[in-house]
C-alpha cells in the first residue's frame, strides 16, 4: 500500500471524517433531454410504461398524478418538472421508474438507458456551484469513458415528507388539472 493511501491519523473519529463514503456500485441510468442521470439500482423496484396515470387535483405541477400498482396507489413525479426543465413530449420510451424512498414513488423519465457498474474511483463529488445552488441531491458525478453521468440521491430528490404534506392538503372536490 502506498503512503498516499494510508491514513495515519490516530484519532478514529478524525479518520472517519477524512474518508469519503464509498459510492461505487450498480446504477440504473436514464435520460432527461440530453443529460444522463443515474440512481442506485437497489432503490429501483421496477420500470413501467407510461400508462394509467390518474391526475390528482391541486397538486404541484411536477406531480403528474398517481398509478395503481398491484392495488397500491403510488404518486408519480415528472422529474423534468421537478428539476425545473420544460415539460417533455411523451413518447413510447417515456417511462416511470418506481423507486423505494421509504415508500414507493414513481419518477417519470424520458428514457431508461442501462445498468452500469461504476467503480468508486470513477465517481467525483458534485462540483461546487456556490451557496445559492443546492446540489445536495447529487451523490456524485460518474465518469464513464468520456461521458459524465449525474448520480442522484433519490431520497433527496423525492422528499417523502413533502409528498405527505401535499397529500394532507388536497381538496378532493377541486377540479383536475389538464
Amino acid at each position: 500500500m502506498s503512503t498516499a493511501q494510508l491514513d495515519l491519523t490516530t484519532d478514529p473519529t478524525q479518520r472517519q471524517h477524512n474518508e469519503a463514503p464509498a459510492r461505487g456500485g450498480k446504477y440504473l441510468t436514464f435520460r432527461l433531454d440530453d443529460v444522463e442521470y443515474g440512481l442506485e439500482i437497489l432503490k429501483v423496484r421496477e420500470i413501467n410504461g407510461l400508462t394509467g396515470i390518474t391526475a390528482v387535483p391541486r397538486m404541484p405541477e411536477y406531480i403528474t398524478g398517481v398509478i395503481n400498482l398491484r392495488g397500491k396507489v403510488i404518486p408519480v413525479i415528472d422529474l423534468r418538472l421537478k428539476f425545473g426543465m420544460i415539460r417533455g413530449e411523451h413518447t413510447e420510451q417515456t417511462c416511470v421508474i418506481v423507486v423505494d424512498v421509504g415508500q414507493d414513488v414513481g419518477i417519470m423519465v424520458d428514457t431508461v438507458s442501462e445498468v452500469l457498474d461504476i467503480a468508486d474511483g470513477a465517481i467525483e463529488p458534485a462540483p461546487a456551484m456556490g451557496a445559492t445552488v443546492d446540489t445536495s441531491f447529487i451523490l456524485g458525478m460518474g465518469k464513464i469513458n468520456e461521458q459524465v453521468k449525474i448520480l442522484l440521491d433519490i431520497e433527496r430528490v423525492v422528499d417523502v415528507a413533502e409528498l405527505r404534506q401535499i397529500a394532507d392538503h388536497v381538496d378532493p372536490g377541486a377540479p383536475a388539472r389538464t
